[in-house]
């Protein structure tokens, strides 16, 4: 065994809390040169060299690594444990804190002192049910034209979309769509910002606690969460704490006041007087952003004045959480504040960081529930857009994503595959470098569905991918909503309204344990198990552009009772756990087992 590559720390997310009294253990490993992991844990204060043995399993294996885990139960909350690693080769080695070792004495212990429930926090208990679609108000939907403001273009213009465009969407037109999105069957509403600015995107905030005039007053969305609430659907609007709009109260009076501005400390600013061309003399968000100042959250009184913010709209209007911009560029001291103050009003209420890569630091449990899973999007385009990547590969990517985070915090991502600040996926399917026409680009969209409506955490829906709306980057992904059904691909609407079905007619599409169940190079296929104790449902994708026949094996050896085609027609047999399936190009199939 290669021996550098054994590793495991009593934290997380090698070690964290899944329950009271329960705690989850992961150890990683080279890929395929473990047969055997066994955990000997104990209370801590026994003496050691008596614990007791729990056989770990192999739950996920990237390009390099496997992963072993097991939970273990202790009714004092204290542990203390070792591995012992069995190889292919029958050597075996110990790990311990002193590092790994041919003796357990000299591996040493590893400790876990205290299970407490507040290690890794858990997310709210709905998240488990979401289903999250992302609106961008201004495109969404044109509800009251009176609304609308000077230059605003014909909302189905064949011209594409400029930085500085307009279209008039307003909370009216929003609030008139509610009966679409809820037979669609999306259950969580993500608005990126609605309060004041003057832009179309509104991440220059003027003014936190008004709704910009162009989409309506206060009540029009206490009108709209109110409806969704009513249809059954939670509301999570979009802060912006790294930085304002130069219209913010504050920055205006260090503008007109320079250095003798109370407010100069709530900004980083590098010189006076203030200018803000042809470069501003202060931080803002980005590379040259004059219109978007730099906050100091590390500044008591910004912070006060955020949180403040962050309690008012939940209290005022009664949204059910927030969605972090620029959550990176934030020092976590201010986050933790965040989210004692906001769960302190209802655990159940909703924080999603928007951080681009790995957001480990921001999972323990005192930050966030949740990230924005862009790791998670570059694995699907990479598989399933481009094709640029094999199913091991992507199959590696997808569990080393998962194994960087805990349980708690894997349920709680947005799992998306476009945004409003990326090119949409229907786009990138056009790089394939297979170079296939539009119907095959359909069909990957289609089985990229599958994949993310099925997978763990909460799959997010940007605006228009369900009825196969494209664009390039910003400001191309950002057209108008198409709503004249004859320019919609009603047969993506109805692949997605069935799949949203469909994770809600099986719990274990919702909440069952994730495992890989194999990967087929040559279909460029892919198959995966979600399993509860009373029910266990396999997927099968076949990501290539020929028929292909998988032989396949039950896990576990469970038996196969039903095969129903997610889309494209399906041949199977099945007998004592072992069986084969014919796949037709680009196609996917659930299977029910017993």
């Amino acid at each position: 065994m290669l021996k550098e590559a054994i590793y495991h720390i009593n934290d997380i997310p090698y070690l964290f809390t899944i329950g009271p009294n329960e705690v989850k253990i992961r150890i990683r490993a080279k890929r395929g040169e473990v047969s055997d992991c066994t955990l000997l844990h104990s209370d801590r204060y026994k003496p050691p060299g008596h614990g007791v043995p729990l056989k770990l399993e192999l739950m996920a294996t990237t390009e390099l690594h496997d992963y072993f885990e097991g939970v273990v139960y202790s009714s004092s909350k204290r542990i203390r444990y070792q591995f012992l690693l069995t190889g292919v080769d029958g050597s075996q080695v110990w790990c311990g804190e002193y590092g790994v070792s041919n003796t357990r004495q000299s591996a040493g212990y590893f400790h876990c002192a205290s299970v407490s429930a507040a290690f890794g926090g858990q997310p709210p208990s709905w998240i488990r049910d979401a289903v999250v679609y992302q609106i961008f108000p201004e495109r969404f939907a044109n509800g009251n034209a009176a609304l609308n403001p000077a230059g605003v273009r014909n909302w189905t213009s064949s011209e594409d979309p400029l930085s500085d465009s307009f279209y008039g969407g307003d909370l009216h037109g929003l609030y008139e769509k509610l009966p679409y999105l809820h037979d669609l069957g999306v259950n969580v509403l993500y608005l990126t910002p609605v309060f004041e600015s003057p832009s179309h995107h509104k991440y220059d905030t003027s003014d936190y606690y008004s709704i910009d005039p162009h989409f309506g007053q206060l009540e029009d969305l206490r009108r709209v969460v109110d409806e969704a609430h009513t249809l059954g659907m939670k509301v999570v609007l979009d802060a912006v704490f790294n930085h304002s709009g130069d219209r913010f109260f504050a920055f205006q009076d260090v503008i007109n006041n320079g250095a003798d501005s109370k407010y100069t400390e709530w900004f980083f600013i590098d010189r006076f007087p203030i200018v803000q061309r042809p470069e501003p003399s202060y931080e803002s968000f980005g590379i040259l952003s004059p219109s978007m100042p730099k906050l100091n959250t590390g500044n008591p009184e910004v912070v006060r004045y955020m949180l403040d913010v962050a309690k008012y709209w939940i209290r005022e209007i009664g949204i059910d959480g927030w969605r972090l911009d620029v959550a990176n560029e934030i020092d976590h001291s201010f986050w933790r504040q965040l989210r004692e103050e906001i769960k302190g009003i209802d655990r159940e209420l909703l924080l999603i960081g928007e951080i681009m890569h790995q957001s480990g630091a921001w999972l323990r449990g005192d930050q966030f529930d949740g990230v924005m899973n862009y790791l998670f999007r570059d694995a699907m385009i990479g598989f399933f857009a481009e094709q640029s990547i094999t199913a091991r590969v992507f199959a590696g990517q997808i569990e080393s994503v998962r194994m960087q985070y805990t349980d708690a915090a894997n349920s709680a991502m947005f799992n998306l595959i476009g945004s409003h600040d990326t090119e949409r996926f229907l786009t990138a399917c056009s790089r394939s470098v297979w170079g296939w026409q539009q119907k095959q680009e359909t069909a990957r969209l289609k089985l990229a569905a599958v994949f993310q409506l099925t997978y763990i955490g909460m799959p997010m829906i940007y605006y228009g991918d369900e009825i196969g709306m494209t664009g390039g980057e910003d400001p191309l992904c950002r057209k108008p909503m198409v709503w004249d059904e004859a320019n919609q691909d009603t047969t993506i609407h109805a692949h997605y309204k069935r799949l949203i079905a469909l994770r809600r007619e099986y719990p274990a599409l919702r909440g069952g344990q994730f495992r890989m169940w194999f990967v087929d190079e040559a279909s460029n296929g892919i198959g995966f198990v979600r399993q509860l104790p009373d029910q266990c449902v396999g997927i099968v994708l076949n990501n290539s552009p020929d028929e292909r026949r998988l032989e396949l094996t039950a896990p576990k050896g469970i038996e196969a009772q039903k095969i129903v085609p997610l889309f494209g027609s399906s041949e199977w047999e099945w007998s004592k756990g072992q069986g084969h399936l014919k796949l037709p190009p680009y196609s996917a199939s659930i299977v029910l087992f017993s």
